[in-house]
């Protein structure tokens, strides 16, 4: 356990050095900001139930926020620029994070993005207007999204986003193809390649996206190539 928390210590000082690093050199750039990821229950089960969101009869609110809360309280004290829960697939494990941060009293920004198979519903099947119902009423939540999605979902949940929520919309889709949980691979699917992603980043963001990137089976030059053409447009 103690290892594993220096790790995630670490990973945060890393970060925040290479950005140091980059921001001495080149002044041209809005300076980066480092986000601690903060994965799903599921992710840890790594069953694929990220992508389900049933995590069983015996998971309760208190069992995932016993999961989450020494990991959350690490990474605070790692002192990142922000917070990031990911994958998040159901309302439950939405709440667990919300109470989380509010009996903390965290003052870092934060946001909670969700995972979604069907592009109308949380990955477990509870509707999106349930899990910002509970997110709407933090004070430290500062944003919510969609991540490690099918990027084709993006923009119609972007609009509905809109309509349920007054918080800042994130949105990083995968590339398209679908994990496998059982045999822990990725499937082929409705692939987007980079020029696909620089179509519809502008897309996004004219939806009201105001945080854009890309999760699993995208790479740094998907990246580069949504940030070039957000860029060249604001």
């Amino acid at each position: 356990m103690e290892e594993a928390e220096s790790l995630l210590t670490k990973s945060v000082r890393i970060a925040v050095e290479a950005r140091e690093s980059f921001w001495s050199s080149v002044k041209s750039y809005n300076r980066a900001l480092v986000a601690a990821s903060i994965g799903s229950y599921g992710a840890y089960l790594a069953d694929g139930s990220e992508y389900s969101g049933n995590y069983g009869p015996d998971v309760s609110l208190e069992k995932l926020k016993d999961f989450h809360r020494r990991r959350l309280q690490v990474l605070v004290e790692a002192g990142p620029d922000l917070l990031a829960f990911e994958t998040i697939p159901n309302k439950l494990e939405a709440q667990a994070c919300v109470e989380l941060l509010d009996e903390g009293n965290v003052s870092i920004p934060s946001w909670i993005c969700f995972s979604s198979v069907d592009g109308e519903n949380a990955a477990s099947g509870e509707s999106f207007e349930e899990c910002l119902n509970i997110i709407n009423k933090s004070r430290q939540v500062s944003a919510v999204g969609i991540n490690c999605a099918p990027p084709h979902f993006v923009l119609s949940l972007i609009q509905r986003f809109k309509q349920s929520t007054s918080k800042a919309i994130v949105v990083y889709p995968n590339s398209g193809e679908i994990w496998d949980g059982v045999a822990k691979r990725w499937l082929p699917s409705k692939c987007f390649d980079d020029d696909k992603f620089e179509l519809f980043a502008t897309r996004w963001r004219d939806a009201g996206a105001a945080l854009i990137g890309g999760c699993c089976r995208t790479t740094p030059c998907t990246i580069r190539a949504i940030s070039k053409v957000l860029n060249n447009r604001s």
